[in-house]
């Protein structure tokens, strides 16, 4: 019997009545396939043990349980079985030179496992019969029309389906044969697959076949549309193309331009024009010519063009004509930020130079060569590197040198970057290459004389990528900057008269090779006054005007802005000020719009108290030094000078000595060495030795999660174990740092001018410095020197008379002296 012949007609074959018929079969597993019934499939057998198993049921007349596998394995287990699957009969078989066999089978009828009898060498199993009872009915009828429809619609989108499966399908009548049909041969999940066979009930069983052939049209028409679409990109380009060679022709018939023709032409113009240098002109020439034999649709074009593009649009030759007025630049300078006295002179300096020079120049070009010094072209010079806390003004001081010069300002931020190529760019060969920081800022500035601010250069990153630190030795060297040659451009670039100026926090992290191509200039924290000064006339205005208010609006008393500066600030710049500033112009607005003040308003110190609450900084300098064992000393960090205190400690032990705060290895061996000194000389302190073999001592930093580290704490230790050990307090109001030897003698340290205006920040009368640093007081404001009493000191006997205050029995002493003194001077007088 031909299965695929009889369409209108279910097939009978002799195997019985099926109603709840148990029966033994041999199963043969399927992978990624599944046979229905009244569907013919075929298969190909293999596997010896399954060969064996179709050979039995061929000489034995009987048909064969078939049933899909979970797993898709080769030898699977019984677990790994579906448990309903399908009865076939295999109507042909074919055995291939290979020992497999070609079979093709027609489903029967379900059935279901009960029970695996054994499992070689092939698996036989109890199973039950599983009839199916199919009602046709008109929601069938119109299931099945719906069936044929799509099939019909997937069969052309396809075109892979075989023209007798078509007809087939199409001419079958039998609702659950076509069902079973498209469920064989369509693509769909193993999961739907079996769903399909296990489910009762034609309709439902047609709905959920319908839904699957549905997404798989869905699929199929995006597929043909995105194939249409592509295509139809593909056949525009290449009918563009062919027009644009047909114009080529045209014109050139005509004696006319093409559009190509003219881009280059204009180009060429442009290239002519910008100024260039011999050897950058002579590359752009040839790219041109390059760019003039290609196409348009080519990939290359574009990479050409955008590199001719950034060769044009270079300043070569555009630059800003310099004022060089002193007293102009003295007058914006000062406008613009006040104090900051050496980094002024500087800049002044700069300029007299500058202005010197053009002098000499145009001196030269009169004929006076005879008389004056033959020199190269001219270059900025020195590259000016300000280094200081934040919020001192660094960045805005670069931009009030462009304006003194009536040059145009351009930032770059170097702070983080790990690619050597965001300083010098990406080679022409990469994809998306573009040049590198450097040339950007200057084509968009569009001079080749701006002031440039390289930003928080202490802070360029390292990584396998390269280091950026190392590419701005070219670009910051004037010996080398006179032909900087970007890896995108590849040709050199005059950065001679680019005036480069760097800021940074700290010198330390900047490598050795780059902080010596720099004049560093030191801009140090704000005196209080300064402070005061800065906020009348630059943070005030600014925030009134930036918050929306009028300038007689709100007015500051000067008690105000001391108290802002001393109880919520504490700070070496005038950020955190400018911000509390601006918090109080916004609540007052607040208010006003709320009905519940009127403008004017004059903010008093009570009124900040109001309105910005509890002051965030005290003078804790008193409670802290209270009990004997605290000391003041004073630290430099990046962010300016710091007040800190070092406490020190005693319990019953057996000599050790402790040290915590999360200090580093210099700052522990000064505490090593302050140890040592106090216990050699402990008789002459006045402290009885065998205390140090009777007690651990254990001496702790403050701010505990702050690495700190540096020889300038050892005068502060020292004093800080004296003053426990004698039970003598240190006088609050006195403050110190300087290194300290085994000997006793007190080292110079680095940092005076940082840690003065800390401890004057923090209300210290007294600061003990060594002796060697007194030049660095010349360093300090007037206002400051006048504040603070300085005591130059060159040992540690020294400090410790100064910084201890006298005990209760030096007390009693001088106060039993004091009335006999008295007596013997009235004695004398009446003599």
């Amino acid at each position: 019997m031909d299965p695929l012949s009889n369409s209108n007609a279910e097939p009978q074959h002799a195997t019985g009545n099926f109603a709840n018929d148990t029966q033994t079969l041999s199963i043969l597993p399927l992978r990624w396939q599944l046979a229905y019934p009244l569907a013919p499939l075929p298969l190909r057998v293999s596997e010896p043990n399954l060969v064996r198993l179709v050979e039995d049921a061929l000489v034995n007349r009987q048909p064969v349980g078939t049933v899909a596998t979970r797993t898709g394995n080769d030898n699977p287990t019984p677990g790994e079985l579906y448990t309903v699957g399908t009865m076939v009969n295999i109507e042909r078989h074919i055995r291939m030179p290979d020992g497999t066999l070609n079979l093709l089978v027609e489903g029967v009828e379900r059935f279901r496992i009960v029970e695996i009898v054994t499992e070689t060498p092939y698996f036989v199993a109890q199973v039950q019969i599983l009839p199916e009872v199919w009602e046709e009915s008109s929601e069938v009828e119109v299931l099945q029309r719906e069936l044929r429809e799509v099939f019909g619609k997937i069969a052309e989108l396809r075109g892979d389906i075989h023209e007798e499966l078509q007809g087939l399908i199409m001419a079958t009548q039998s609702s659950r044969r076509l069902t079973y049909l498209l469920a064989t041969y369509m693509r769909m999940g193993m999961e739907d697959a079996q769903r399909i066979l296990e489910m009762n009930g034609a309709a439902e069983k047609m709905r959920l076949l319908l839904s699957i052939l549905n997404r798989e049209l869905s699929l199929l028409q995006l597929s043909r549309q995105i194939q249409s679409e592509v295509q139809g990109e593909i056949e525009k380009t290449q009918r563009e193309h062919f027009l644009r060679e047909q114009l080529k022709v045209i014109r050139r018939e005509l004696g006319e331009l093409s559009d190509e023709a003219t881009e280059v032409e204009e180009l060429r113009a442009k290239i002519e024009a910008a100024g260039m240098n011999p050897e950058a002109h002579r590359e752009a020439l040839r790219e041109l010519d390059r760019l003039s034999k290609i196409p348009t649709i080519s990939p290359e074009y574009s990479v050409i063009r955008t590199y001719l593009d950034w060769l044009v649009a270079m300043p070569w030759k555009t630059a800003t004509k310099d004022n060089l007025s002193l007293s102009h630049a003295r007058a914006v300078l000062d406008e613009d930020h006040y104090g900051l006295t050496d980094a002024k002179e500087r800049i002044l300096e700069f300029l007299a130079v500058r202005k010197r020079r053009q002098e000499l120049s145009r001196g030269r070009r009169k004929g006076e060569s005879d008389k004056l010094p033959s020199s190269r072209p001219d270059r900025e010079g020195a590259i000016l590197c300000f280094v200081g806390p934040p919020g001192v003004g660094k960045t805005s001081l670069g931009a009030s040198i462009a304006r003194a010069m009536g040059r145009k300002f351009v930032r770059m931020s170097v702070g983080g970057i790990r690619d050597e190529s965001d300083i010098r760019g990406f080679r022409r060969t990469y994809i998306g290459a573009v040049p590198g920081r450097i040339v950007q800022s200057l084509r968009r500035v569009g001079t080749r004389n701006p002031v440039f601010v390289i930003d928080e250069v202490d802070k360029i990153g390292l990584d396998y990528r390269g280091d950026p630190a190392s590419a701005l030795l070219e670009v910051l060297d004037p010996e080398q900057n006179r032909e900087f040659r970007d890896h995108y451009l590849d040709v050199p670039f005059d950065l001679s008269q680019t005036l480069f100026i760097c800021t940074a926090n700290t010198l330390d992290t900047i490598p050795g090779p780059l902080r010596d191509r720099m004049e560093v200039l030191h801009i140090s924290g704000y005196t209080e006054q300064e402070k005061l000064e800065i906020a009348r006339r630059h943070l005030l205005p600014r925030q009134i005007r930036e918050n929306g208010l009028l300038a007689n609006e709100v007015t500051f008393t000067e008690a105000a802005l001391l108290r802002l500066i001393r109880e919520y600030t504490r700070e070496a710049g005038v950020r955190n000020l400018e911000r509390e500033i601006g918090r109080i112009c916004r609540k007052l607005l607040v208010r006003a719009q709320e009905g519940k003040v009127t403008f004017p308003i004059l903010v008093t110190d009570a009124l900040v108290r109001e309105l910005l609450g509890k002051p965030r900084y005290d003078n804790e300098l008193a409670e802290r030094t209270e009990l004997p064992g605290v000391a003041i000393g004073l630290s430099w960090t990046p962010m300016g000078g710091e007040v800190m205190f070092v406490e020190a400690t005693r319990m019953p032990g057996r000599g050790k000595f402790l040290l915590t705060g999360q200090l580093g290895d210099v700052m522990k061996e000064s505490a090593q060495a302050a140890h040592s000194y106090i216990r050699s000389r402990a008789e002459q302190i006045g402290i009885d030795p065998s205390t140090f073999k009777a007690s651990d001592l254990h001496v702790h930093v403050p701010a505990g999660a702050q690495p700190k580290d540096g020889p300038s704490a050892g005068v502060t230790i020292a004093t800080a174990l004296a003053s426990l050990l004698t039970e003598r307090r240190v006088r609050p109001d006195v403050a110190m740092t300087g290194e300290i030897t085994l000997r006793g003698s007190v080292l110079p340290v680095g940092g005076i001018k940082e840690k003065v205006l800390a401890a004057h920040r923090a209300g210290i009368k007294t600061v003990v410095l060594p002796r060697r640093n007194a030049p660095d007081l010349e360093d300090l404001p007037e206002e400051v020197r006048r504040a603070v009493e300085f005591e130059l000191v060159d040992r540690v006997d020294q400090v410790l008379a100064i910084a201890l205050a006298p005990s209760e029995t030096q007390k009693r002493r001088r106060t039993r002296a004091k009335p006999a003194a008295e007596s013997r001077s009235l004695g004398a007088g009446m003599c």
